[in-house]
């Protein structure tokens, strides 16, 4: 029986298995089984895989990268051919994509790479079409545009991230605030200082049996949190990744009807064949990547206010920026001096590599 029969199997006998106190504990293992296989999905057990496929391992450049994923012929192509002056295949039919298309824009500075995935089809997480190859990439991605037909974006969406959630990608999340200690004796410690309205400790132990872990320190801080985020906790693979629905083709539709398509959170009404709205989706891009510009101040000169070192915010210190420079500019590094949001005084201050840097920052070296 084929990993994708089995999963179809279970989600049978959750739907058909009424929830409650009695079949808590069945749901839990079922749902926890259900997890498993579907990692059997993202990572096959068995011989090397080869990597993502032909067309599909692609070299990183630029500070960042966007992928674009969707269903076939929503305006994917012709958005990023646009953006990046890169061609990727464009017609009215499906399927044109076939392969992963990399192309770079430079946006405040930053040079940021786009990646055209192909498109998606129904049933790609269960290994339909080049489903896996492309999820497998969007993993990778630091944002994602789900590009959507505005004529149909909420049935198309929930499709996608349905597609999405079951390679372990969760758009738009944080990870959920849980812990789970693996420990040799003691049995299973459950500790909660949120109250548990959607999880109780059946499901917990149902999950942490079915992973074989009969003695284990569990932490809940997680408001309102599900037996699904206490599996991806358990699993420890998925990935959180900001999402932003790009809501194509409103060149079709009435003034009316893009009003009611900004109450969508997180999505951006663009044309990208009428190139209407594209300022305002480069800003969403820039303001969900949480980049950070510093820009140089050469001793007794103006600040260069023309090239910023680009920043990720997780990776935003001194000592990052001296890296983004040259590896061998710490060895020679006595101190910085740094003007803007991160200094404690108008007038700059002294810091060292520990310094956390904000955006827009200005920043002198000097060396030893």
């Amino acid at each position: 029986m084929t990993t994708a029969q089995k999963i179809k199997d279970i989600e049978d006998e959750m739907a058909k298995t009424q929830r409650n106190k009695a079949t808590e504990y069945h749901l839990g293992q079922l749902k926890a089984k259900l997890a498993k296989l579907r990692r059997e999905l993202i990572a096959p057990s068995g011989g090397g895989g080869g990597g993502p496929g032909i067309g599909f391992d692609v070299a990183r450049t630029g500070v960042a990268s966007v992928g674009f994923v969707g269903f076939p012929s929503v305006g994917k192509s012709t958005l990023m051919s646009k953006l990046t002056g890169t061609h990727s295949e464009a017609a009215s039919y499906e399927f044109t994509t076939l392969t992963t298309v990399p192309g770079t824009l430079t946006h405040n500075g930053a040079r940021i790479q786009v990646l055209d995935l192909p498109g998606i089809i129904e049933g790609a997480k269960d290994g339909k079409g080049r489903g896996k190859q492309v999820i497998a990439v969007a993993r990778t991605c630091n944002l994602i545009f789900i590009v959507l037909d505005v004529l149909k974006p909420l049935h198309d969406l929930a499709i996608l991230q349905n597609e999405l959630e079951g390679f372990g990608i969760r758009l738009n999340k944080k990870p959920p605030n849980i812990t789970v200690k693996k420990k040799e004796t003691g049995g299973i410690a459950i500790v909660n200082t949120v109250p548990l309205t959607k999880i109780d400790a059946q499901e917990i132990k149902a999950v942490l049996s079915e992973y074989r872990m009969t003695s284990a320190a569990v932490a809940i801080h997680e408001p309102d949190c599900t037996i699904e985020d206490f599996i991806d906790v358990v699993e420890g693979n998925r990935m959180y990744i900001p999402a932003i629905y790009v809501l194509n083709k409103i060149d079709a539709i009435s003034i009316e009807e893009i009003d009611l398509l900004y109450k969508i959170p997180n999505s951006v009404p663009i044309s990208s064949k009428m190139w209407l709205n594209i300022d305002e989706l480069l800003e969403v891009m820039w303001d969900k990547l949480n980049l950070v510009r510093v820009y140089t101040k050469p001793k007794g000169r103006q600040p260069d206010y023309t090239a910023p070192v680009v920043l990720r915010r997780d990776r935003a210190k001194v000592e990052n920026f001296c890296d983004a420079i040259h590896k061998e500019i710490k060895k020679q590094f006595k101190y910085a001096m740094v003007y803007g949001t991160s200094a404690k005084h108008s007038r700059g201050q002294k810091v060292g590599l520990d310094h956390v840097l904000e955006d827009e920052d200005i920043i002198t070296l000097f060396k030893k």
